[in-house]
């Protein structure tokens, strides 16, 4: 089994929020999930994967401006903040803070819900320290 975790993050790469996808699945699932929990915030750095116009205009609407590269395949190119996006490492790093819990790293639970709480009690920790 696959599985694909999205997460929110604060500025400081410290993890708040998230959501567990089939692998399989299109970002957008989890993105569409995530933008009613989103904090509130000025800008919102993310992956290619999360280019869609609909989530954008779902940031705009909560006063949330977007930092997200256009897929290469998109006809007309958006403009993103490049320095600003450069900073989406922390969100990287927060993902590799995970996978130094070999639980997480290995996924060792077959079960969504329990993966998802060796995650939770995994960020608990990173939150803190």
């Amino acid at each position: 089994m696959n599985t694909k975790l999205h997460a929110v993050t604060d500025s400081q790469g410290r993890p708040i929020n998230f959501f567990v996808t089939a692998g399989q699945v299109s970002d957008y699932v989890g993105a569409r999930v995530l933008v009613d929990k989103l904090p509130n915030v000025k800008w919102l750095l993310g992956g290619r994967g999360y280019d869609a116009d609909w989530f954008r205009e779902a940031l705009q609407d909560k006063g949330i401006r977007a930092c997200i590269p256009g897929r290469k395949a998109r006809k007309k190119p958006v403009k993103y903040d490049k320095r600003r996006y450069r900073r989406r490492n922390r969100i990287e790093i927060m993902f590799g803070r995970l996978k130094d819990w070999r639980r997480v790293a290995t996924r060792y639970d077959r079960c969504p819900k329990v993966f998802l709480s060796a995650i939770a009690l995994a960020a608990t920790v990173i939150f803190w320290l």
